[in-house]
Formats: C-alpha cells, sequence, structure tokens
C-alpha cells in the first residue's frame, strides 16, 4: 500500500535499475545537502490553535499570476522518459492538470514543450538555461510563448555540473545504456529495460532538430552550457520575455536583490536539490532571510527536500508562496506512471489539509511564523 512519498521512493527502487534510480535519487559529493534538505523540515517543531473552526480548509492560491488549487509547483527536470519510458512528462503533466496545479517544463525534456502544451491546458511555465548561442535561446523561448506557457524559469546555479559520485560508480549515461558494467543491473529489472527498448530513445527533444541534441543529452550541455553568464543577460532575458519571469537557483539575500533588479518577478530559493554545492545550506534555512529582503516586492518559491504535507506548510509559514517537487513526483512516476504522479499530489495535498487542520490554520494566509514552536 502506498500511504506516504517514502512508499513512492522504494516502489521507484523496485522497478528501476540502480543506475537510474540513483540518477534521481543522488546527490552531489557526500551528499550532505541532500539530506539536510529534509531533515531540517524534522527540526522544525510545531505548536497548535484548537477549537478553531476548520471544517472547510482552503488551499486556493495565486502564483506566478496564475490561479491554482494548491501551492504546489511541478518542478522542471531533465529527460523525465528515462524513469518511465512510456509515460514521461505527458504523465506528469496531466497529472498536474488534474491537481489543478502549476506543471513547468524543462528545457531537456524527452519530451517537446509543443506535445506538453496540448496535454495539459493549466497553467504551465518553461525552464531555461542561457546557451552560449543566443538565437537558440530567441527561438525557444518564442516557441515557448507560442505553446500558450505564461512563465520561464531562468536556472542559474549550473556554471558547471556538480559531482554526482553515483553516476560514475554506475556507468550511467543519458540514454542509459548496457554494458559489462551494468549488464547485472539491466537483468535485474527486465520491464524496465523492456520498456526503454520498445520506445523511442531518451534525447533533448526540444533540441532534435540541431546535430549536437542527436547523442547523449550530456554531451550537448557540454556544448551548450554558458559559464560566462551574468545578471546583465538575466536583465536580457526579461527584455525578451513579456509573461513571468523567475530566477530559480537563489541561496543568498543579495542575490535575491539583485534577481529583482533584472525584473524577477519569482524568486526561487533553491540548492538544485542537493545535487550541485554540497555542504551549501538547506533551502528551509535559506527562506526567511530572502523573504525579509525581498520584503514582497517578488515571490518566493521553494524546493528541496519536501516530502510531507507538514513541510509545505513550514515553508509557507516562512514566508514562500509555493513550494515546488521534484523528487516526489519522479518517484511516482517511475512507480507507476501518472497513477504515480497522481498518488504524490494526492498525499501532499492530502497531508496539507490535515496539517492545516490540526494547527488551527484553515487558510493559507493563516500559517505564519507563530506556528513554530520556539
Amino acid at each position: 500500500m502506498i500511504t506516504s512519498i517514502a512508499d513512492l521512493r522504494e516502489a521507484a527502487r523496485r522497478r528501476l535499475p540502480r543506475m537510474v534510480f540513483d540518477y534521481i535519487d543522488g546527490g552531489a559529493d557526500d551528499e550532505i545537502t541532500l539530506r539536510q534538505n529534509a531533515e531540517r523540515f524534522r527540526t522544525l517543531a510545531l505548536k497548535w490553535n484548537v477549537l478553531v473552526d476548520v471544517q472547510r480548509i482552503e488551499t486556493e492560491t495565486t502564483v506566478f499570476g496564475q490561479t491554482v488549487a494548491a501551492p504546489i509547483i511541478i518542478a522542471p527536470t531533465a529527460s523525465s522518459r528515462l524513469f518511465n519510458p512510456r509515460a514521461g512528462e505527458p504523465a506528469v503533466a496531466r497529472a498536474a492538470h488534474k491537481h489543478g496545479v502549476i506543471y513547468s517544463a524543462s528545457t531537456l525534456a524527452s519530451t517537446s514543450i509543443e506535445s506538453l502544451a496540448r496535454e495539459t491546458p493549466g497553467p504551465k511555465l518553461f525552464q531555461i538555461y542561457m546557451w552560449k548561442d543566443r538565437g537558440l535561446v530567441r527561438e525557444i523561448m518564442q516557441r515557448a510563448r507560442a505553446a500558450g506557457y505564461t512563465g520561464i524559469i531562468l536556472t542559474v546555479d549550473t556554471p558547471v555540473a556538480g559531482n554526482r559520485e553515483r553516476d560514475p560508480r554506475n556507468r550511467f549515461s543519458i540514454p542509459p545504456k548496457v554494458n559489462l558494467s551494468t549488464a547485472t543491473q539491466a537483468l535485474g529489472r527486465p520491464g524496465y529495460m523492456l520498456d526503454l527498448a520498445t520506445t523511442p530513445p531518451v534525447r533533448a527533444a526540444n533540441f532534435s532538430h540541431l546535430p549536437g541534441a542527436v547523442g547523449s543529452i550530456v554531451d550537448f550541455i557540454d556544448q551548450q552550457f554558458d559559464r560566462t553568464v551574468t545578471w546583465r543577460d538575466a536583465a536580457w532575458m526579461r527584455e525578451q520575455w513579456q509573461g513571468q519571469f523567475a530566477i530559480k537557483g537563489v541561496g543568498a539575500p543579495e542575490d535575491a536583490e539583485q534577481c529583482i533588479a533584472a525584473g524577477a518577478d519569482v524568486i526561487w530559493v533553491s540548492n538544485h536539490g542537493g545535487r550541485q554545492l554540497d555542504t551549501a545550506a538547506a533551502t528551509i534555512d535559506l527562506l526567511s532571510p530572502i523573504v525579509e529582503r525581498v520584503a514582497g516586492r517578488a515571490e518566493v518559491v521553494l524546493d528541496g527536500g519536501i516530502r510531507r504535507g507538514g513541510d509545505i506548510a513550514k515553508a509557507l509559514a516562512l514566508g514562500a508562496k509555493a513550494v515546488a517537487i521534484g523528487r516526489p513526483y519522479l518517484w511516482g512516476l517511475a512507480a507507476f506512471g501518472e497513477r504515480g504522479v497522481d498518488r504524490a499530489l494526492d498525499i501532499l495535498t492530502t497531508e496539507l489539509r490535515r496539517t492545516m487542520a490540526l494547527l488551527g490554520r484553515p487558510r493559507l494566509s493563516d500559517l505564519m511564523p507563530d506556528v513554530f514552536a520556539r
């Protein structure tokens, strides 16, 4: 029985070859930040109010200029067909629409942004990097606009890839390759390997028309990542895009100030799920100073470590407008396809409502710092 996000993780572990599971599950270096992202939520103790009318729990809110049923955003994650070759990103987009939450498409998705737009008529965002080829950046933003995406997310915390040691140990590649080192893993998960072998190759679908995108996604990233990107480039992107604009990967209050100066509507507090700079602070510990510095001039979104609906309530109480989830829905996708993503969202929204009721805080606006026992 699947009763928690932890259950979905275990189901994904049983379904996937170790190299693929570890790609979702792992982090950088010693994975200290990966663990702390989740563990720091556990240390925040709550106090509650009694004899409050909690017959109606209200989780509807507005974020990225869109009215949503719950303060949850599907974070952009690359190559979702890697985790479920038959379901992939379309399954995630449909589940997000069913639950009335925002879907974010990764620029490195294994399904094109146009195809994904057809799967979810609801609110959707497109995540982007600043490529060396600025013409490519313009082109992909024009495609996103034409497909109906209302906001873009500029990810800024990956000037170089983090040191994710599980991947080279597993001889992992995108798409996965079966060789002497990975054969045992493949044989142990025949269902997944059959799906992988009988579906189209996992590629960067948004760039399949480019010669450099035909092979490894990692090779394409190496070719196009621009390590010279500065705040001037972020401001340039703001000028190119007329909709909502978020900068993702922010961890310092002074950088939040720079985001506002560059024209960001949303500041996305993230350490890339602990996959970049290890021993970076947990995002929940970074949140309050950034919210204080922003002082209402932009919305603040947080990702990293969300495993319970109570975690969502804590982030909102510290000033986040919404949270974004990555691993929870990927575990669900890997284990059960669309049904698994739906279950992940159902678990988190149900737990959020239960937490709000037990706290005696029936509205999202009631979630304030005074919920914490200090």
